[in-house]
């Protein structure tokens, strides 16, 4: 999984095309080969919430060395909401804090994603 579009075709079935929004993590092994995909989220029409717990409760599961997060915009624009970045944040954060880094949260709609490491700066603070 050193690309986001590698991720992207593992996500794309589970949240390509989904009417509600839903979160899911990728859980990666030491040589960042994905160990298993879980939906961890499901809201309704809105945004769906979800913690730090729950996507590292499956990343201490599965035994994983890193994760890679992803959600969908039902709408299909890829556009970071206001809520993105801040979640992302938190992710990161919590995800040092356990030796388990936050690879990159991808956001998927209608078939196409977007890499939120490769869009923002988010990582500067974490990752030198």
């Amino acid at each position: 999984m050193d690309k986001p579009s590698l991720a992207a075709d593992l996500l794309l079935p589970v949240l390509g095309y989904a009417d509600k929004e839903k979160a899911a993590v990728i859980v990666l092994d030491i040589k960042h080969r994905w160990l298993a995909v879980d939906v961890i989220a499901i809201g309704a029409k809105d945004p769906c919430v979800f913690h730090p717990r729950e996507v590292f409760k499956a990343a201490l599961h599965h035994d994983s060395s890193s994760v890679i997060l992803a959600h969908n915009h039902p709408s299909g624009d890829l556009e970071p909401s206001p809520e993105d970045p801040s979640l992302t944040e938190q992710m990161i954060q919590a995800g040092e804090g356990l030796g388990i880094p936050v690879l990159d949260p991808l956001i998927i709609g209608n078939g196409d994603f977007m890499s939120l490491r490769e869009t923002t700066g988010l990582w500067a603070a974490w990752r030198p």
